[in-house]
């Protein structure tokens, strides 16, 4: 890309950065109280919820790790696709509501406060387990989003990785700080529409290479080898249900324990909004993972194997090979997008755990509304700054960690809702017990030989359903109704 591709390019970003601030800044002038900020005091509406909920729970994975790796596998790729479309049609159409309305009943602003809320007797010890574990993993997670920030901007301008990512991170930490949840959710509305309009142009951008060229994608399917023109990869037997298992395993992770996501759920309004935020949320999914699977096998086709160095950049590589650059500057402000509103989502994870979690409700310091707000905003300057330290110091290996979040909290607590949802013998030992148990086995599971074979992310569901199953049949829980609904 030349210097003139470049700096439109730049300019585009710079302009999508100055409309983050932004929102920001707006929602930092109005008067807000905790609940505003940490669930935006149910007063947005269900179709920016939805767009919230999506650009967060997509990332840089959607544009960098399943591009990547369905332009390497080929058809079969699309498992993983199904997996997590499936896991999400789930999240919306059955969960949602369960959220929305206990979330009213209990009077709760996260995650960790409602499983808490639900077991009086065990509620301390739920709290600083859950909001250790969560401040533990989101960290480095929240470390991985500023590193691929870095990369990004690296890769089309060739701006120092390390500057790079300070400065995109101190952005995210500012409008983060500035408006809590409403400004998050609002910029994450916007970064969803670059996100949805990416995954539209790029694939029309291929087909049309392809047309023009006359590549028959079939046979550029085949000469991969691999079973890359199969829909289940050429394989058969148990190596091919290890294959089906471990790609539909992202299923599981949307179950409700990805406290950044459920959070979309807990700020609904009414049910005219969570009808509309359904619809809004499996339309955008539909159309973003159509396009992300066709971009995928459409590279397939144009570029031969081993043609890009990283596989995971094959995406910008098709956008700036294809695409008129004031084109490819709107792609590659939805791939930041993707990254942005993940990291903004996590970090406010990490801030509500410390604040509301640990120091309002654990400790039992009693704190004015007000006065939380201030101490949160605290907390997210504190949070990002930590977690721009762990990127800088870390570097690539803090992408292994995000495979033990998404087993160790995602599957973990998701394991947690769906038992106290759908299954009244439920106890707080055996929460606790889960909790303790999904942690150690993400990661232990994860360092084995045995991750080769099954991966973490089905691995640790089935292992903490069933922890959690025989220890509340065990120890079941004591005076179970006498709950204070009323709890704050």
């Amino acid at each position: 890309m030349n210097f003139s591709s470049s700096t439109i390019v730049f300019a585009e970003i710079i302009v999508y950065i100055l409309m983050m601030l932004f929102v920001g800044v707006y929602f930092s002038r109005k008067k807000l109280d905790h609940a505003d900020y940490f669930l935006g005091g149910n007063k947005l509406p269900g179709w920016a919820l939805a767009f919230s909920e999506r650009a967060t729970g997509e990332s840089a994975y959607m544009f960098l790790g399943a591009v990547g790796f369905i332009y390497v596998t080929g058809l079969s790729g699309i498992w993983i696709l199904s997996g997590m479309f499936l896991g999400i049609l789930f999240s919306w159409l059955v969960l949602a509501k369960k959220f929305m309305k206990e979330t009213k009943k209990y009077n709760v602003y996260t995650l960790t406060d409602y499983i808490a809320v639900k077991f009086p007797n065990h509620s301390n010890v739920i709290r600083w387990l859950s909001s250790i574990i969560m401040v533990i993993f989101f960290t480095c997670y929240l470390a991985a989003q500023f590193s691929g920030v870095g990369k990004t901007l690296y890769s089309f301008s060739g701006l120092n990785i390390t500057v790079g990512t300070v400065i995109i991170s101190l952005i995210i930490i500012a409008y983060s700080c500035m408006g809590g949840f409403m400004s998050v959710v609002w910029t994450d509305t916007i970064q969803s529409f670059l996100m949805l309009l990416a995954f539209i142009i790029v694939p029309i951008a291929g087909f049309a290479e392809i047309q023009q060229n006359d590549i028959a994608i079939p046979s550029a399917l085949s000469s991969m080898g691999n079973g890359a023109d199969s829909w289940i990869g050429g394989l058969s037997g148990l190596a091919l249900g290890a294959m089906l298992f471990t790609n539909l395993s992202w299923f599981f992770g949307w179950l409700g324990g990805q406290p950044q996501l459920s959070s979309r759920f807990m700020a609904l309004r009414d049910e005219k909004e969570l009808k509309i935020g359904q619809t809004v949320a499996i339309v955008w999914t539909l159309i973003v993972y159509v396009g992300a699977f066709l971009s995928a096998i459409f590279a397939s086709a144009i570029y031969k194997q081993g043609t890009i160095e990283d596989s995971e950049m094959i995406l910008p590589h098709m956008v700036f090979d294809l695409l008129p650059p004031w084109v490819a500057g709107i792609i590659i402000a939805g791939i930041l997008a993707a990254i942005m509103s993940t990291a903004s989502s996590q970090l406010l994870v990490i801030t509500t755990s410390v604040s509301e979690d640990i120091i309002h409700k654990a400790m039992g310091i009693t704190i004015k509304s007000t006065a939380l707000v201030k101490l949160s905003r605290f907390m997210v300057i504190i949070s990002g700054l930590v977690g721009i330290v762990v990127s800088l110091a870390s570097g690539s290996i803090i992408y292994s960690m995000v495979s033990f979040a998404w087993a160790g909290v995602g599957n973990t607590f998701s394991v947690i809702i769906l038992m106290i949802f759908f299954w009244k013998k439920t106890s707080g030992t055996g929460v606790v017990a889960t909790i303790i148990t999904g942690f150690l086995s993400a990661i232990l599971w994860s360092i084995s030989p045995l991750e080769a074979i099954v991966s973490a992310k089905a691995s640790t569901f089935f292992i903490c359903l069933i922890v959690g199953i025989v220890v509340s049949l065990w120890y079941p829980e004591k005076q179970l109704e006498q709950i204070n609904e009323h709890a704050s």
